[in-house]
């Protein structure tokens, strides 16, 4: 067994890694750039919903309060009407990037270190590297990607946007196991 505490310098060197290689794929790759769209006449829907005040949150249009309700004639019309749609809504302020970046790589250092506790249990000190590659990339694919799928299967996001991020995070995997072969007691 390897504490987790030894493995301190990968878990940091991953998320280190993870965040630059991002910042890579969006930033200068703009892999992403096409991810989400504008609305339609953006100035009009937005000048519609402001008097309304919403509060910051996730929202569903038309929205049924049980299962029941979802079955109804009315709640059926209002579907067919439409719009049929999900909001998230943000408080009226400039996109705050620094705190989401903060957060991503807070967020990175929390999958290597459950990726490295999982290796950590199964493996010993001087382990295979191909074993604790295998043991890392799964840990950490699982952490970066596979929840990535439930935006698509529950609120509509586009299965392009689902598996780019996926990719993306098989990519993290990879570079997070690669780093922790390298640096493995």
């Amino acid at each position: 067994m390897v504490s987790v505490f030894s493995l301190f310098l990968p878990i940091l060197l991953s998320a280190a890694a993870v965040f630059l290689l991002s910042a890579l794929f969006h930033m200068v790759l703009r892999l992403h750039r096409n991810d989400v769209r504008g609305i339609p006449d953006e100035r009009r829907v937005a000048d519609a919903l402001r008097p309304f005040a919403i509060p910051p949150g996730d929202y569903v249009m038309p929205h049924a309060e049980d299962f029941e309700e979802m079955g109804t004639p009315e709640y059926l019309e209002k579907t067919k009407e439409g719009p049929v749609a999900l909001l998230t809504v943000f408080p009226n302020e400039p996109f705050a990037m620094g705190k989401r970046l903060g957060l991503w790589f807070v967020y990175s250092l929390v999958v290597g270190a459950f990726a490295g506790y999982a290796a950590g249990v199964g493996l010993g000190p001087g382990a295979d590297g191909a074993e604790v590659f295998r043991v890392v990339s799964t840990v950490s694919f699982a952490g970066y990607a596979l929840a990535v799928a439930q935006a698509s299967i529950w609120w509509g996001r586009r299965w392009r946007y689902t598996l780019g991020a996926m990719a993306d995070g098989a990519a993290y995997a990879l570079v997070t196991a690669g780093l922790f072969v390298w640096l493995w007691p």
